[in-house]
């Protein structure tokens, strides 16, 4: 059987709208739609700003060694705007998974990463030996935590002041989707 993680194009129900790979042509679009202030204020540290033409394509080599985790691009009318992925954890956590996601400003509020977190959970329930997907948002990021909400994710727990971002101790949200499988 073909490994899930290598092939899929997964449809999204809006109209021109879809997951994929990444692909080195899309350095450009990357590079332009992650260089934003307001997607790096709600991501890790690891995830630049400002975001330049070499980050992407670090990004797109690092994603095309991945043999171990699910890196998609989130397309909109031919367009990569932005990303979504899962880290498969290993060890006594090997039946669990985070998601992690971040979408174009120009694309928030039309329901493309609700589109995009409930295809790409979907198919990593029904494709790899996994029962519990999860992600950890910044709890002043309130748009991801509604995402997440209207897929099925549940507020496990508010870790107070877990995380530095920007020179501020900030709390953060464990969402989880578990399945008994």
């Amino acid at each position: 059987m073909t490994d899930p993680r290598l092939t899929p194009t997964l449809a999204l129900p809006l109209p021109g709208a879809r997951l994929r790979p990444w692909r080195f042509p899309d350095a450009a679009a990357l590079a332009h739609h992650a260089n934003d202030r307001a997607i790096w204020q709600n991501l890790r540290d690891t995830f630049p700003y400002p975001y330049t033409a070499q980050d992407a394509e670090f990004f797109l080599c690092l994603v095309a060694d991945s043999q171990r985790d699910l890196h998609l691009a989130i397309e909109v009318d031919g367009e990569a705007v932005g990303s979504i992925g899962v880290h498969f954890k290993s060890d006594v956590r090997r039946r669990s998974g985070e998601i992690g996601y971040w979408l174009s400003r120009k694309h928030w509020g039309k329901g493309v990463a609700t589109a995009a977190v409930q295809e790409v959970s979907r198919y990593v329930l029904a494709s790899f030996d996994v029962c519990r997907l999860y992600a950890v948002v910044f709890a002043t990021n309130l748009a991801s935590g509604r995402v997440l909400e209207k897929t099925g994710y549940e507020l496990e727990a508010r870790m107070r002041r877990s995380v530095v971002k920007d020179g501020q101790m900030l709390d953060s949200l464990l969402y989880a989707l578990v399945e008994e499988k």
